[in-house]
């Protein structure tokens, strides 16, 4: 699992739909389906039931979802932490 598919997770599950997420991250949709699968098939899981109007959080993705921002949330902080030389959240 790389930061990358979490914040591509993290999209998906906000706009809930796929072609706006991959416009919003700026990436080509059929990419963004790539990395969303395979995150799914690493943990065995699926994250999104897919229906004709876009995407919905499974009960995996709802419980998922908090657990990602959390995870960028952290990395976010400590990257700002690092660029302000604080060395503290």
């Amino acid at each position: 699992m790389s930061l990358q598919q979490l914040r591509y997770f993290v999209a998906v599950a906000e706009e809930e739909h796929v072609g706006r997420a991959a416009e919003r991250l700026r990436i080509a949709q059929p990419a963004l389906s790539r990395q969303i699968r395979n995150l799914e098939a690493e943990l065995g899981t699926t994250f999104f039931e897919r229906t004709p109007r876009g995407m919905r959080l499974s009960t995996s993705g709802a419980v998922f979802l908090p657990h990602a921002r959390a995870i960028l949330s952290s990395i976010e902080s400590a990257t700002a932490a690092i660029r302000c030389g604080t060395g503290s959240a």
